[in-house]
């Protein structure tokens, strides 16, 4: 049974500035296992914002809560990276404003307008009208999540 709904608990501005975001980028990729990389095999400095964000100005991180998502690889407690000035388009993953809440879902477009569809079958699926209190919020382009 579904506990809840996927929603936005908190959303993050990004800053490409901000000091203390880089890491080590080493050159040798592991196979089965990690080797302990030596200081010579360091390829660049990695610059996480540099990675995930496309768009500086128009990228936020949002966290989020629930299970809807599952499905698409998108957990309780994710960090979703937002952008947006992408154009939404078929298939996109979302975070669309629905009666003035913040969810994440997919985006589909059929013949009879627009969908957001869960990734668990627990949730319906909310068709939009032109009449509906909704409009796309950004466009998840990546995810960051703690083991």
């Amino acid at each position: 049974m579904a506990d809840r709904p996927l929603h936005i608990t908190s959303i993050y501005r990004t800053d490409i500035h901000q000091s203390g975001t880089e890491v080590p980028l080493y050159s040798s990729a592991p196979a089965a296992g990690f080797p302990s990389p030596g200081d010579d095999m360091v390829e660049q400095a990695l610059n996480v914002n540099d990675l995930l964000v496309r768009h500086p100005a128009s990228t936020f991180f949002v966290r989020v809560e629930g299970d809807s998502m599952e499905g698409a690889g998108i957990y309780s407690a994710d960090i979703l990276v937002v952008d947006r000035s992408i154009d939404a388009k078929h298939d996109s993953i979302v975070v669309a404003v629905v009666a003035g809440g913040l969810v994440v879902k997919r985006l589909k477009k059929t013949g009879n307008g627009l969908v957001l569809v869960s990734e668990n079958e627990s949730y319906a699926p909310i068709i939009l009208s032109e009449t509906d209190d909704c409009f796309i919020w950004g466009v998840v382009t990546g995810s960051v999540r703690q083991f």
